[in-house]
Formats: C-alpha cells, sequence, structure tokens
C-alpha cells in the first residue's frame, strides 16, 4: 500500500483578519502528483507556501513523510521542510552557467558527486547539451527545465511547481506538461503544482483539488471531476457544460426535456423536487436518425471537431461535440440523441 507524504488537515490562513485559507484538508500519496486549480485569488498559491514554510498557517496542522512541520503554534523552517519549489519565474541566477544553476543546492556533497548529479539530472530534462550556457541564452521551455532540474537536484521529498508553465505560449505549455509528468513519474517524485488552466491539470495531476474563496470543493481524479462534480461551482469551473431544468419524479428517476434517466448514485432529492440537470458537451451526439432535433445557433471549429450550441424546442441550449466533417449551417436542424452514463444534478 502507497504511503500518504503529504497531509493538510483543517488548515487555516489569514492576512490580519481577513481569511485566505480556511479548513484546507487532503492527502498526497508517495510518488503521486497533486494540483491545486482554481481562479486567480482563490488561495491556491498561499496554500503552496504553507506547505513550503513561507506562510504561518493559524489553524490546523501540515504533516509531511510523517512528522508534523506546521501547526498554529510551531512552524519548521523552509530548509528543514526537504521541501523544492519550481516558482513562477523560474528565479533562475544570470550570473550561474545552467550547470552551476543546477548545482547550486548540492553544497552538501563532493565536487564529483555534484557534478555527476548535475549532469544525470541535465541528461533527463534533455539539456546535456547546455550545461556551460548561461540562462539567459535558453528560451523559455529551456528555463523550466533548467528550474525543475535544480529543484530536484537535491533530491526533495516533496516537489512544489507555483504556475510553472505561466510564462510559457500554449503550445509549449501542453508538450512540457507531458515531459514534465514523465520525468516526475520516472523519479517517483511527489508534487503539488499550482494553476488555474485545468488542462494543464489534466495533463499533470493525478489528483486534482478545486478550489474557491480559500475553500478546497473537491479533491478527486480529473474524470471525477468532469463527469462526477460534488459542487454546482466544481461543475462549471471543469470543462464546459450547460444546465437543462428538471424534476425528480420518484427514487432516483429524473425527467427533463432530453428523456427520463436515473440518477448517478450519491445524489438524492425528494420526489417532485425541481433540479438544473448538467449537461457535459460530450453527453449530446449528432445523429441523423434520431427524431428529436435542436437547432445550430453557434458552432466552434476546433480542427478534429465542432462545438456547436443548439437550441431545443423549448429554446433551452445545449452543447455537442461533433466531427468536423459534420459542418452544418447555423440555423439548421439537426438529429441528437443523449449518451451519458452520470447524470448530474443540483437542486
Amino acid at each position: 500500500m502507497t504511503e500518504t507524504l503529504l497531509t493538510l488537515d483543517q488548515v487555516g490562513v489569514a492576512y490580519g483578519d481577513k481569511p485566505v485559507l480556511e479548513q484546507l484538508s487532503f492527502t498526497l500519496a508517495e510518488g503521486e502528483i497533486g494540483c491545486l486549480l482554481g481562479p486567480s485569488g482563490c488561495g491556491k498559491t498561499t496554500a503552496l507556501r504553507a506547505i513550503a514554510g513561507f506562510e504561518p498557517i493559524r489553524a490546523g496542522r501540515i504533516r509531511l513523510n510523517g512528522d508534523v512541520i506546521a501547526t498554529a503554534d510551531e512552524q519548521w523552517p523552509p530548509q528543514q521542510r526537504g521541501i523544492g519549489m519550481v516558482f513562477q519565474d523560474y528565479a533562475l541566477f544570470p550570473h550561474l552557467t545552467v550547470a552551476g544553476n543546477v548545482a547550486f543546492g548540492l553544497g552538501s556533497l563532493s565536487r564529483s558527486e555534484a557534478h555527476a548529479r548535475t549532469m544525470e539530472l541535465l541528461e533527463v530534462v534533455g539539456l546535456a547539451g547546455h550545461a556551460d550556457d548561461y540562462t539567459h541564452a535558453l528560451s523559455g521551455g529551456q528555463q523550466q527545465r533548467v528550474a525543475l532540474a535544480r529543484a530536484l537536484a537535491p533530491a526533495p521529498r516533496l516537489l512544489l511547481l507555483d504556475e510553472p508553465f505561466s510564462n510559457l505560449d500554449v503550445e509549449l505549455r501542453e508538450r512540457l506538461s507531458g515531459e514534465v509528468r514523465d520525468i516526475l513519474k520516472a523519479r517517483g517524485t511527489t508534487a503539488l503544482l499550482v494553476t488555474h488552466d485545468q488542462h494543464e491539470a489534466f495533463a499533470l495531476a493525478d489528483r486534482i483539488g478545486v478550489m474557491a474563496q480559500g475553500r478546497l470543493k473537491q479533491w478527486d481524479s480529473a474524470y471525477a471531476l468532469y463527469h462526477e462534480p460534488n459542487d454546482r461551482f466544481v461543475a462549471d469551473f471543469v470543462g464546459e457544460g450547460t444546465f437543462l431544468p428538471g424534476e425528480v419524479l420518484a427514487g432516483d428517476l429524473l425527467d427533463f426535456e432530453l428523456g427520463r434517466r436515473a440518477l448517478h448514485a450519491g445524489h438524492a432529492f425528494a420526489a417532485g423536487q425541481r433540479v438544473d440537470v448538467l449537461l457535459r458537451p460530450d453527453d449530446v451526439l449528432h445523429d441523423d436518425a434520431s427524431s428529436l432535433k435542436a437547432r445550430v445557433v453557434k458552432k466552434a471549429f476546433r480542427g478534429a471537431q465542432f462545438l456547436y450550441t443548439l437550441a431545443l424546442p423549448s429554446g433551452a441550449t445545449v452543447l455537442s461535440l461533433v466531427p468536423s466533417h459534420h459542418d452544418h449551417a447555423i440555423g439548421e436542424a439537426i438529429g441528437i440523441r443523449l449518451e451519458i452514463d452520470h447524470v448530474i444534478a443540483f437542486a
């Protein structure tokens, strides 16, 4: 069984009288990659700083590898926590070479050991040929790799990444997200990422926590956050979707404009209760043979697919992802059918 490496238990942080984090609780297993995902100002970076030791907590406790490293009364200093950090701006030393940057935190090793560790990590991040270059001569993606190698060099128990790809263009960000995940997994490194970009979170993390206003709304897999959100905010923030009004008939049976479906387990409502039913674009399929028609009111070309906004007979709209060789005109009526495994509704 995998051991828990990081535990946050009811952690609270405040700036003066203003609460920034409240009752923040989650665990991260050894070798797991976690992510705190949320809009700007939700407290995710403050959580990272509290774990690193840069921000005192006023409630709860933080455990790392079985040790209590922070409570309201006692805080381990950052240098004693064995945590590595990759900052948003990389914070590289311009007067040092790439190798010098990576070796910066290896003062406890002999010169030969530090050199061997440095070259090993530069090989891992694909920069072995740039050891003697200065960082200002590197591209943004290469600088990000140097920062990652430097953070990994002291073999930290936990690696924290604060919006590490925010300064990169979209294409490079997506590619590096996958590369960084491969590097961390290959080395068995436990990591926690902070980002506002859900695609980045999905590409990198095993477990994702959606945050809003200093609170953790849901800590789960990307699949569960998308298909089984336990909160209206999570449903809105993760992925795309629309809500259709419906009524609970009895037990777990739900009636709404696109038919009757059984609610997903764990969602209990009283018979007669009005609810909003969550529909994702991949729940609504284009089907020429279907008798149910919807009118195209918007379309967004996405290469392999169109994202259609479709008006139902009631006037309510749903989204549908359709292969892009089905190029329908605005105003055209097309056949649709529902294919949905997780029927989620909110009061």
